[in-house]
């Protein structure tokens, strides 16, 4: 009795035609991924289009456009050019948090100051790919209040009060994560320094400068409820 001969598999796509990818899938998915496709390249051509906009010089568009761009970049997506000169940053700026928590026998306490931009550089040291929240969430959230508030912490713009809600926003969540709150608590209030040192000058230089921090302290701000859900034990 013959032996039968032998089958060779056939690959999926030989089935096809050859066709792989995309072009294997039916035309109703066809056109499912196409669209996904071009919905994301207009929003990146929108966001690329927004952030030019924001840091080019100011234009009829710009102008005109002014309050539509402003509420697409800020407060993520701001740009600044501090690290180039003639202005390059001569500090090191670190911002710290603490909170009053109300504990589970119906008591309060308050906590120790944490220090967010340790914690980010503790982060990003060693690390090969840091992500964009580790280098820049935390610097910018505070770039942004000093530019729309004046030296006794009021408002001096339109956009005060969200760089408020942000770094607020910020500190909530960076409490949640360091697990600020045991069962049964609840953070009521937080409170947000900065504690300035400048960059000392290289030992060449006969250049002397103050290492002595300086501090700036915010009021308290109250968490709202759909704030505090997040960190609630």
């Amino acid at each position: 009795m013959p032996e039968p001969a032998a089958v060779s598999p056939v690959c999926p796509a030989s089935r096809e035609g050859g066709r792989t990818g995309i072009a294997a899938l039916s035309p109703r998915y066809q056109v499912g991924v196409a669209l996904a496709l071009a919905g994301v390249a207009v929003g990146v051509c929108v966001h690329l289009g927004m952030v030019f906009l924001h840091i080019a010089p100011s234009n009829t568009v710009s102008k005109k456009h002014a309050e539509t761009i402003g509420a697409w970049v800020y407060p993520e997506f701001e740009q600044n050019w501090k690290l180039f000169a003639p202005n390059p940053l001569q500090q090191n700026i670190s911002v710290q948090v603490r909170a009053q928590i109300s504990t589970a026998d119906g008591g309060r306490r308050v906590t120790d100051w944490r220090d967010l931009s340790a914690q980010d550089g503790r982060a990003i040291d060693g690390n090969l790919l840091p992500s964009h929240t580790q280098q820049n969430e935390l610097r910018r959230a505070w770039d942004f209040f000093q530019a729309t508030h004046d030296a006794d912490n009021r408002p001096a713009g339109v956009r005060g009060m969200l760089a408020e809600s942000y770094l607020r926003r910020i500190a909530v969540l960076r409490l949640e994560r360091a697990g600020a709150t045991g069962r049964g608590e609840a953070v009521e209030l937080v409170q947000v320094r900065s504690s300035t040192t400048n960059v000392p000058p290289p030992k060449w230089s006969e250049e002397e400068v103050s290492q002595k921090p300086t501090h700036r302290v915010l009021p308290w701000w109250t968490v709202s409820r759909d704030e505090a859900e997040g960190i609630e034990g």
